[in-house]
């Protein structure tokens, strides 16, 4: 039996973890529909985000307690993408100015599974969700620019966005 390494393990976990994702929300479309699909998924990433950003930023030694700054905000969303990035998620995203975080998706898996489901034009995006979760938890107003109801590569055929925090 073949040992993996540390970014291998890394990698297999969340594509396992995404799997199951995928899997429940499946479920939930097929038992009550895409809008309570949509709702019991938002509901459940907000748990989850309120569960995973502290033991993240704990784990990490990075202090989100007090009054957000830009730097804290900063470094908290890095680790965060640090620990639940997989290189089979294709984007990318930066903060061109201290108030603002900027990212382009090349190719999104999220999105590749909704069409392989028949259901992208339903699909409202839980990874901006999941993102603005953690924004929530941190204790930062902020504005997307370009609001997202439902999933930018269905509607406008890319994604690529701005979030911009009001300190």
């Amino acid at each position: 039996m073949r040992k993996l390494d540390q970014s291998e393990l890394k990698e297999l976990l969340l594509k396992c973890w995404m799997t199951h994702d995928g899997s429940w929300f499946y479920h939930c479309l097929q038992e009550f529909g895409i809008y309570t699909a949509n709702r019991l998924n938002k509901a459940a990433i907000k748990t989850l985000a309120e569960i995973e950003l502290p033991r993240i930023t704990k784990a990490l030694e990075i202090e989100i307690g007090g009054t957000p700054t830009p730097a804290i905000l900063r470094q908290a969303l890095k680790g965060a993408f640090s620990v639940v990035k997989g290189e089979f998620m294709d984007f990318d995203y930066y903060f061109p100015s201290e108030n603002v975080m900027e990212w382009k998706v090349n190719k999104c898996f999220a999105y590749e599974g909704m069409k392989r489901l028949g259901i992208s034009d339903g699909y409202e995006c839980g990874l901006l969700y999941r993102v603005g979760a953690w924004i929530d938890i941190l204790g930062v107003d902020y504005e997307i620019a370009t609001p997202v109801q439902g999933c930018m590569m269905n509607e406008k055929g890319f994604c690529s966005n701005s979030i911009i925090f009001k300190f």
